[in-house]
């Protein structure tokens, strides 16, 4: 893996290059194997936090972990294109716009002891620029390349804080073209409720039953590239024990060997349909 700029990034992309590359800020690592129609990302799945930062912060290294989104990375790890973001949602959220990025409160609690300063502020927001940078680049070229193109975005979500049975995986659809992309949308979850998992865990796959799909990362690419479908692609934390801080590598890995397969079937299927 090589410690690269964001403008070196960006042109290895243009130039149709392969690499593994880390930014040099640390704030985000991308891994290109092979240009294919489909792209992986898990914005969340960093959990870094600016030592400047830590005295002013009321949270908890487990309260942050609590919300963030560990292994998602991990799970979609074997695929050809990878982006993941490597700082904690609680410095600056990639699922957010930039003008929401940097939290006051976070899920009902005051987030910093004293606000942050507008110099703290810009650091945190020039990386959310940077790796939306990326992101562009990446759905431009991949977009040109193939014509029409899949991303998957992948989440976890606590689901014991629910009062309710909740699926283990839920796919946010509310800002999808359903008129173009709703048999994509739906056999990417018929595909997810055929994983099987450890533990007795019985696995349920549905749309729009959590979460909608209103993260800025769809909403980027949707609002300016025509031909991409994302899929915000959301596990609940049946991987580990959310109360407890613990994670269970045996389904975590269940999750990412499924994927392995059903995520290329799919990807591959949709480019199949997309661009004949």
């Amino acid at each position: 893996m090589q410690k690269l700029s964001i403008d070196t990034i960006v042109q290895k992309i243009e130039n149709e290059e392969v690499f593994h590359a880390v930014a040099e800020d640390y704030s985000l690592t991308l891994k290109i194997d092979e240009y294919v129609p489909y792209i992986c990302a898990a914005v969340h799945d960093g959990n870094q936090f600016r030592k400047e930062l830590w005295s002013k912060c009321l949270h908890t290294a487990y309260e942050r972990w609590f919300e963030e989104d560990p292994c998602t990375k991990e799970m979609v790890q074997s695929h050809p294109i990878v982006l993941a973001g490597r700082d904690s949602r609680f410095e600056y959220d990639l699922n957010r716009s930039p003008e929401a990025a940097i939290y006051e409160d976070a899920w009902g609690k005051k987030l910093w002891k004293e606000p942050l300063t507008a110099s703290e502020k810009e650091k945190s927001l020039q990386k959310h620029t940077n790796f939306y940078k990326i992101v562009h680049a990446l759905v431009k070229k991949t977009e040109s390349k193939f014509g029409t193109i899949v991303a998957y975005d992948m989440h976890s979500y606590n689901w014991k804080r629910w009062k309710r049975e909740v699926p283990v995986f839920n796919i946010g659809a509310e800002k999808i073209d359903v008129n173009r992309f709703a048999d994509d949308v739906e056999l990417w979850r018929k595909s997810l409720q055929e994983i099987q998992l450890p533990n007795n865990i019985k696995t349920t796959a549905k749309i729009n039953d959590v979460f909608k799909g209103n993260g800025y990362f769809l909403k980027y690419i949707t609002q300016n590239f025509n031909n991409t479908l994302v899929l915000a692609t959301e596990v609940s934390k049946i991987y580990g024990n959310e109360l407890e801080g613990i994670i269970y590598p045996e389904v975590v890995n269940s999750i990412k060997n499924a994927l392995q397969s059903k995520l290329k079937e799919h990807a591959l299927n949709f480019y199949k349909k997309h661009n004949q």
